[in-house]
């Protein structure tokens, strides 16, 4: 397993699908997910802050873990198959369920729980970018700081 950041989520286009992008942590490896716009929403108000009024869902979640005493330790996204993720959530007792990759992010993001991908699946998706393409990568982390949760409503 290799642990990898959050770069942030963007809409694709032209068929406006929302995508997750992950860095590996001390590698050139990227991994795009393509999400839901709820988990894009969801992630990125974790990333900006963005506290709502009331409990989304993915708050319930980390508040209902939280309140049993078994916190969420770690996010593993574990495999790739037709081009659909399939990550597990692992507990503090050591239980660990299966997930969507993108709502398992929503909720590290909101506990600051490590995330880590199987070397296969960074093998099989992931996309090495080197070091000269770096400049591409700064684009899209200037798109990030200027992108909003509204960005991802359906319209």
């Amino acid at each position: 397993m290799r642990e990898v950041d959050v770069m942030g989520v963007r809409v694709e286009m032209p068929t406006n699908q929302p995508i997750v992008l992950l860095r590996e942590v001390g590698g050139e490896r990227y991994l795009p997910i393509w999400i839901g716009a709820v988990e894009a929403t969801a992630i990125a108000f974790a990333q900006q802050g963005v506290v709502p009024p009331r409990p989304l869902t993915h708050d319930l979640l980390r508040d209902v873990l939280e309140a049993t005493g078994n916190g969420l330790t770690e996010v593993r996204i574990t495999d790739v198959k037709d081009g659909i993720f399939f990550a597990t959530l692992v507990l503090a007792s050591g239980a660990e369920v299966s997930a969507r990759p993108s709502d398992s992010i929503a909720l590290a993001l909101r506990t600051g729980s490590r995330i880590v991908c199987a070397e296969a699946v960074l093998d099989e998706a992931g996309l090495a970018v080197p070091a000269e393409q770096e400049d591409e990568v700064e684009k899209f982390r200037e798109f990030l700081d200027h992108v909003s949760p509204e960005d991802f409503e359906s319209r």
